[in-house]
This record gives C-alpha cells, sequence and structure tokens, in this order.
C-alpha cells in the first residue's frame, strides 16, 4: 500500500481551470501547488487505463502528485437485485483497476441503501459483496486501500460505525470519512472539536493508529435538511467549521489526502491548505 508522511490536498476532479485532459489537469495542479486530485469516475469510466502509453504519460508527469479515485454513483452493494450487485462489485473492481493503473493510493465509493432493511441485513449483504470485490481486486495483483465512504443521508448504507466494522472485517479496507456528509446526515451536528475528537479515537481504538497514517477524507461546504444532505456549497458559504476541523486533524497529526468536494474546488483546497500549514 502506499504511504504518506502528511496530509495531502486535492481537489474532486480536475481543478476548475483545466482545458482538456488528465494531463492539462496534472499541469495545472502543479501550477496550483495543490498535492494531486481524485479522479471522478463517477458517471463513467472515462479513464483508459489499459492504454500503456497513456498510462506511461499520466505517470511520468504526475511526479510526486497524488490520485484518489471516486467509484461509479451506480454502485449498490445491498440491491436485492443479484444483476445491479454483480455490476456494482465490477464497478468498484474498475475503478481501482484504474486507480492503480496510475499509481493511485485509495479508491472510494457509496456502499448502497436500506431500502426498508434492517441495518444488519444490509451490512451483511455488503460484507459479503464488498470481500468478493476484494477478492477480484487481491486476485489482479492490485494493491490499493478501498474506502466506503459516510455517507449524507440516513436512508444510505454508511454511518461512521458501519464503515469502521467493514474494515474491521475485509482486508484492504479504510473508510473514507466525509465529514461534511458527517455533519449534514445528523442535521448539522458532527461540527465541533469533541465530536471530531471521538470520532478520530474511535477510528484509532477499532483500527489502529494506520487509519489516522492513512485517511482519505472528503470535505465541502454543505446544504442540509432535517432528511440530510441536500448540495455542496463553497466553504464561506456554509456552517461547517473547517478550520476547527483541520486545527483538529493536525493535533491529531493525520495523514492522507483530503479531497475538497466544493463547487470552487481549488479555491477552497488552496484555502484549506494554506490555512493548514
Amino acid at each position: 500500500m502506499q504511504k504518506t508522511n502528511k496530509l495531502n490536498f486535492l481537489t474532486a476532479g480536475f481543478p476548475s481551470t483545466t482545458k482538456g485532459t488528465v494531463l492539462n489537469a496534472i499541469e495545472e495542479l502543479k501550477k496550483l501547488k495543490l498535492d494531486g486530485m481524485e479522479l471522478e469516475f463517477v458517471q463513467s469510466m472515462w479513464l483508459k487505463y489499459k492504454d500503456k502509453s497513456l498510462v506511461k504519460k499520466i505517470i511520468d508527469a504526475k511526479e510526486d502528485l497524488i490520485f484518489t479515485a471516486h467509484a461509479s454513483y451506480y454502485v449498490n452493494l445491498a440491491s436485492i437485485e443479484k444483476a445491479k450487485v454483480h455490476a456494482s462489485v465490477h464497478r468498484i473492481y474498475q475503478a481501482a483497476q484504474a486507480c492503480a493503473s496510475v499509481n493511485g493510493y485509495s479508491i472510494t465509493f457509496h456502499p448502497g441503501f436500506y431500502m426498508g432493511y434492517s441495518k444488519s441485513v444490509v451490512y451483511n449483504q455488503t460484507k459479503k459483496y464488498l470481500k468478493e470485490t476484494i477478492k477480484k481486486i487481491k486476485d489482479k495483483g492490485i494493491e490499493i486501500w478501498v474506502r466506503p465512504e459516510t455517507t449524507g443521508k440516513e436512508t444510505q448504507f454508511g454511518d461512521l460505525e458501519e464503515c469502521i466494522k467493514l474494515s474491521e472485517d475485509c482486508e484492504m479496507v479504510l473508510p473514507c470519512i466525509d465529514f461534511s456528509h458527517l455533519h449534514a446526515r445528523y442535521n448539522g451536528t458532527n461540527n465541533t472539536k469533541e465530536e471530531w475528537e471521538n470520532m478520530l479515537e474511535l477510528l484509532e481504538k477499532k483500527l489502529g493508529r494506520i487509519a489516522l497514517d492513512n485517511m482519505h477524507i472528503h470535505l465541502s461546504g454543505i446544504n442540509y435538511t432535517q432528511k440530510g444532505e441536500r448540495n455542496h456549497l463553497v466553504l464561506k458559504e456554509s456552517d461547517m467549521n473547517w478550520q476547527g476541523l483541520l486545527d483538529v486533524l493536525k493535533e491529531y497529526k493525520v495523514k492522507g489526502c483530503l479531497v475538497c468536494e466544493s463547487p470552487n474546488l481549488e479555491q477552497d483546497a488552496l484555502m484549506m491548505k494554506k490555512y493548514y500549514k
């Protein structure tokens, strides 16, 4: 598994000033002095990762930039339809292949929905098919962190405890902690020093220091209702206490990647990186 000795600040996708291809995005990230980007495969698998010539160009260009990836939005490991489950397994596997081909660090995905079933039933099915996915990835010789993401609505599988439990039960799995989702999921909670400290301490208690040394974080401003997440916002237009969160991450010496998902991608990413330093 890749390791990093600091907290890196990434954009979710190409910086908005990018014109053209992933190679142009890499050059833009270097100009901005950001640390990398999340490859967004949420709508389609656009990276031709079997094109060895292209992959070599990307690896040569990226140098010490860090890549993560977000698998398709069309993942639901908890579906009662076997075809949808198998398609979901393939989409996560494909994201792992693509990200690993360009020496990526970590991939994340939204695990699924409860759809009226009990948490235990949904957990067991999700675990079963995540293990199947990990086996496919390992059989291909790929080593990459695979991350169920904490989700923004209580109708979605993926609270913090569920993502931690999957990480305990499955190889190569650690959570992707979307602090904005956890803030929205419970209608404005999880926005204080004490709450974040409790989260980080739970991660370390359950998964060991490796979880804090290899974090994959999502952060943005967020709009929400009593039902949870509505949409992402620019940090300064939201009630997300991002400075307080960064202070806690620094206090706990967290390492890994923080992916900015604000609508103004690079501006908020740069603002957070500057504040953190």
